[in-house]
């Protein structure tokens, strides 16, 4: 199958290092646009939907392949070995942030840095893990989700952006989520917020930034300081926000945040 058209890919910019934007839950590429301006003068920069999402092809879902997130992850790996030059960056948002970490393990050593903006490995409390939310919890989120997709999106979208004083963020998002076809959409959350993958992530050494805004209903800071634990390799950096977007939201503080971590290894000029 044609890469480009199942993932809508593009590739934009030239450098000695390729940066892959990968979009979480109910979003697509576009989301990623007040970041890669910064970034395609000095790396080669790809862009692409998951499957089921934005302008992919949709003939492409397969219900049993994407039941997990490995077969996003199978994808990503197949992005990575056909697009990227040189050292790759892969930059996760949410649930992506796995499907990259994922992807790595997949193929150990092809991911040379990761950068998680919101990533949770697991979503549900444990005795001994915070994640947020309950097992009850989840599932009313998911039944809700099943019996009213839309009404869903319209509610909960605005509230995952948060940004409030820049409500058209959260209008963008109801919006993206509004024009996922809603059978995808409802097995790619249950997929997502039923995951754990804590046991995979544990000791991964991949370089990693993990990017946890300061007031996120969906990825608390507890989750970006269990993370940072158990990634021997990782850096946190705590962006002022309210929201599960900050790329979005405080672009800015993002690519700042980026620049400092990717300097630090990728033999490119970064201002």
């Amino acid at each position: 199958m044609d890469l480009q058209l199942r993932n809508n890919l593009k590739v934009i910019g030239e450098g000695p290092a390729t940066i892959i934007f990968s979009h979480g839950f109910g979003c697509d590429q576009t989301m990623w646009r007040y970041l890669i301006d910064h970034f395609t003068g000095r790396f080669k920069v790809v862009l692409y939907d998951l499957v089921g999402a934005g302008q992919s092809d949709l003939t492409a879902y397969d219900k049993e392949k994407y039941s997990s997130l490995n077969g996003y992850a199978q994808d990503l790996s197949e992005i990575i070995d056909r697009f990227s030059s040189g050292p790759v960056v892969v930059v996760g948002h949410s649930v992506s942030a796995m499907i990259a970490a994922l992807a790595d393990l997949q193929s150990p050593g092809r991911i040379a840095a990761h950068v998680m903006i919101g990533p949770s490995p697991c979503y549900i409390d444990s005795d001994d893990y915070v994640g947020g939310f309950k097992l009850e919890d989840i599932h009313s989120l998911l039944d809700t989700l099943d019996s009213n997709y839309l009404g869903w999106s319209s509610t909960m979208a605005p509230v995952i952006m948060g940004a409030p004083g820049q409500p058209a963020l959260g209008e963008e998002l109801t919006n993206s989520f509004c024009r996922t076809e809603p059978e995808i959409a409802k097995q790619f959350a249950r997929v997502t917020f039923m995951s754990d993958n804590r046991k995979d992530v544990a000791g991964l050494t991949t370089p990693t930034l993990i990017l946890q805004s300061t007031d996120d209903l969906i990825a608390p800071i507890a989750v970006g300081e269990y993370l940072h634990t158990v990634l021997p390799n990782s850096s946190l950096c705590l962006v002022s926000n309210v929201g599960h977007c900050p790329h979005m939201s405080v672009p800015c503080a993002c690519s700042a945040a980026m620049d400092s971590f990717l300097s630090s290894w990728v033999s490119t000029d970064v201002d």
